[in-house]
């Protein structure tokens, strides 16, 4: 399985975000730059990632997209991928004022058999 967390902040600029989550797990934050998803951070942990991006994305036609269009009010957003379920590090995030949690998925890994 994989575990994907989504939080997303109105209160918080992606840089002011970067900097609170450093600050609460320790972590190092580099500076992606994608054509898909614009300018993002992003941080490596042991057993997965966390990337901190802008809601609003470059669209096809020079207008902003949403990659989260079902929260349009959060302006900056948290993402974590880990393989399995993380209690220590969803507790973490809910810590920090402003960020609320939007959602959770698990998805079945192409490598793992089917359920009996």
């Amino acid at each position: 399985m994989t575990d994907h967390h989504t939080y997303g902040t109105s209160t918080h600029t992606v840089g002011e975000l970067v900097r609170l989550v450093s600050d609460r797990l320790g972590l190092i934050f580099t500076e992606c730059d994608s054509y898909y998803q614009g300018v993002y951070y992003l941080a490596d942990i042991p057993n997965g990632r966390i990337q901190i991006q802008p809601n609003p994305i470059p669209g096809d036609d020079d207008e902003d997209d949403l990659y989260v269009p079902e929260h349009p009010a959060a302006q900056v957003l948290l993402l974590t991928t880990t393989p399995t379920s993380d209690p220590a590090l969803r507790t973490r995030p809910d810590s920090i004022e402003g960020l609320t949690h939007l959602n959770h998925e698990t998805a079945r890994t192409a490598t793992e058999p089917f359920p009996s």
